[in-house]
């Protein structure tokens, strides 16, 4: 009895720690994700940056010239009803909705953020692989 109790128990207690980390990512995730939100709600794309994954950032730093750009926004709704999606163990996709202000013309449109997050096990931080929101095009 002992030799088939101590097996389970292993099985058991592997399975929670299991489930302890996943709610660990979980609540890493909820609180990265509003933070973030609150961040570019607030118009703080230059805070923004510290959501970016640091091989990211370095690989494609944004110009003067794009950070220039985003001064001259303010944000007015960002829209993320549909929540983040899981796409692996440690990646999700989420879709926002992003309406800006230019406070020169004080016209308004709406940007598509396709935003991917990855999730560091060793660090237990998400991090933000798209980059920022792509303001300027069509």
């Amino acid at each position: 009895m002992r030799r088939l109790f101590m097996p389970l128990l292993l099985v058991l207690a592997v399975s929670l720690l299991a489930g302890c980390a996943s709610d660990v990512r979980n609540q890493a995730l909820i609180k990265t994700l509003n933070a973030y939100a609150n961040t570019l709600r607030w118009g703080d794309f230059q805070t923004a940056l510290q959501f970016l994954d640091p091989q990211v950032l370095k690989d494609h730093p944004p110009s003067a010239l794009d950070m220039a750009r985003y001064q001259q926004l303010r944000v007015s709704d960002y829209n993320d009803d549909q929540g983040p999606v899981p796409s692996g163990e440690n990646e999700v996709h989420q879709v926002v909705v992003i309406n800006l202000i230019n406070q020169h013309t004080q016209s308004e449109r709406s940007v598509i953020d396709r935003q991917t997050w990855r999730y560091d096990p060793e660090k237990k931080h998400w991090w933000l692989m798209s980059g920022l929101p792509v303001i300027t095009g069509g």
